[in-house]
């Protein structure tokens, strides 16, 4: 936006900043003329704007600011979605797209398959890891620096549509054509599901999706078959998604008729969800993990589960959102989530933290997510520095807001949900970001180049035996000068490239198993269940 263009856009804000309190309200008639007042104000601003301002004015991009703009003003998480973007955001949390289900990767210019995706319609037409995409319907896609939009517009498309794909498979060095009809592509939410130890299961949650009850129930059940007798469910890292969602998951795990959740609007009105008689898993062990990037719903599970007195919460201080968000149509194909309700644990619990209407520490939104690295980006940076992420007597605690649960155990409210064991940040994990291209690169090259020898393994196999001798792993040392590596960072930088090779090779669950390991919440599980 042109710098002269700014007292429009901070206009057109105040005049949206006005008109709220008429522009969302329903069935009352004392505000209706008020309301069409304002409407026919705001239609006069654009038509000057539009006819008289001294320069052209992209009216569209303007009134898109001031929306969010407006709504920046009101709380953290009420954003403004652009048309633009809504369809990848509904995506996201319906947890499905229409396309043909490949990851992939730009590998010198060219669409390399990193996986197909389970169920696609690309793994149902024989489409493997390292396939090269060379053309779509006669158009060509390598040679021309595409971005990844520009390749998943080629490849997304409408439900039963068809893409002819040219494939060079470097395996065998032959190269085929194949159709490929476009279908509807799940994204997981259930990222791995497992037995870590004798009969301790393991189910990562990634987000709360439309599809994310289905495939945890799917999940438990199988982990339950096999003699599940505790549970660890990581919520770390899981910003959130539907709250009715999280209460299916929840309903698992507490007996008929125990308090999940409730909210409370701004009239006053509660409404109360309860666990019914359906659970599987009401008697086993539970434990959810948590950090200071764990939101919303993954907070109104471990709320639901602590303030019951079902399980054991380890990790960090989550992150501290009580807020709920309902998406609403603008009419032009954005829309606003915005917010409605706050939630309260089963206990009376508000966990969201505190904020200052108007400066929220969110730049201008434009994908519609709610985005934890800028929103309150100070508090989650004075976690770090007043070193709440090492010491558990370091989080600060509003002694005023304490409750008790039914068995006597002392909770706080004020933001987020404290871990009943804390497990310190690992900071021996910690590499400068400069490592991270060269290990994804590295990791990438050695599997292409030795798919036909590494596709013989099983994940077992891998992590036994794989670079005993640390000749891999040496191979990416010698890319680095000596001098610039502590002994400390090159054995962390051993364990990334036998990690990122086994994530080529096995996908998630090569990924958390290799790591388990060295996971040091979940080897504070294992202390917990005198697991060797």
């Amino acid at each position: 936006m042109k710098k002269n263009n700014l007292p429009i856009y901070f206009s057109l804000a105040v005049v949206f900043g006005i008109c709220i309190g008429t522009l969302f309200s329903k069935g009352d008639d004392s505000i209706v003329n008020t309301s069409s007042a304002n409407e026919r104000k705001i239609r006069r601003l654009i038509r000057f704007i539009q006819s008289d301002y001294v320069d052209a004015v992209d009216t569209d991009k303007l009134l898109d600011g001031a929306i969010a703009e407006m709504l920046e003003k009101l709380d953290p998480h009420s954003v403004y979605i652009p048309k633009e973007n809504l369809a990848l955001v509904t995506e996201s949390m319906q947890g499905n797209f229409v396309g043909i289900g490949v990851q992939f990767r730009i590998e010198s210019d060219s669409i390399t398959v990193i996986h197909p995706i389970e169920g696609g319609p690309s793994i149902k037409k024989g489409i493997v890891a390292g396939d090269r995409i060379l053309m779509a319907d006669n158009d060509t896609l390598f040679g021309k620096n595409l971005t990844n939009n520009a390749i998943l517009k080629r490849l997304k498309g409408q439900p039963n549509t068809e893409v002819a794909l040219q494939i060079y498979r470097k395996t065998n060095d032959s190269l085929f054509n194949v159709v490929i009809p476009r279908g509807k592509v799940n994204i997981k939410s259930v990222e791995v599901a497992y037995i870590l130890k004798d009969s301790i299961g393991f189910i990562k949650l990634d987000r709360f999706a439309r599809n994310t009850y289905r495939e945890f129930k799917s999940a438990l059940d199988q982990l339950i078959a096999q003699g599940m007798t505790s549970l660890v469910l990581d919520l770390r890292g899981n910003g959130g998604g539907f709250i009715d969602i999280a209460n299916k998951i929840i309903d698992e795990f507490l007996k008929e008729d125990q308090l999940i959740v409730y909210t409370k609007n701004n009239k006053g009105d509660v409404n109360e969800s309860f666990a019914t008689n359906r659970g599987e898993f009401e008697d086993g062990k539970l434990y959810v993990l948590m950090d200071e990037n764990s939101a919303s719903a993954s907070e109104i599970v471990a709320g639901a589960i602590q303030d019951n007195d079902r399980g054991t919460i380890i990790g960090r201080r989550s992150f501290g959102k009580g807020l709920v968000q309902q998406e609403m149509d603008l009419g032009d194909g954005s829309a606003i989530r915005l917010t409605t309700a706050r939630y309260y644990t089963p206990t009376g619990r508000s966990i969201q933290k505190p904020y200052v209407s108007g400066s929220n520490g969110i730049s201008p939104n434009t994908t519609g997510q709610e985005n934890l690295n800028f929103s309150y980006q100070d508090e989650v940076n004075q976690r770090y520095e007043n070193g709440e992420l090492f010491h558990k007597d370091s989080i600060q605690i509003n002694d005023s807001l304490q409750y008790k649960t039914p068995q006597g155990k002392i909770v706080f409210g004020g933001g987020g949900i404290i871990p009943d064991v804390f497990v310190p940040l690992d900071t021996t994990s910690y590499l400068p970001v400069y490592f991270f291209g060269p290990l994804d690169d590295y990791a990438f090259d050695y599997v292409d180049k030795n798919r036909k020898e590494l596709q013989s393994l099983t994940i077992d196999d891998f992590i036994s035996n794989f670079d005993k001798n640390q000749a891999v792993s040496d191979a990416f040392l010698l890319k680095f000068k000596e001098d610039d590596l502590s002994e400390k960072t090159k054995k962390q930088l051993r364990k990334n490239v036998k990690t990122l090779i086994g994530r080529n090779l096995f996908n998630e669950e090569g990924l958390y198993k290799i790591n388990e390991q060295y996971d040091k919440v979940i080897q504070k599980v294992f202390s917990l269940e005198q697991v060797e």
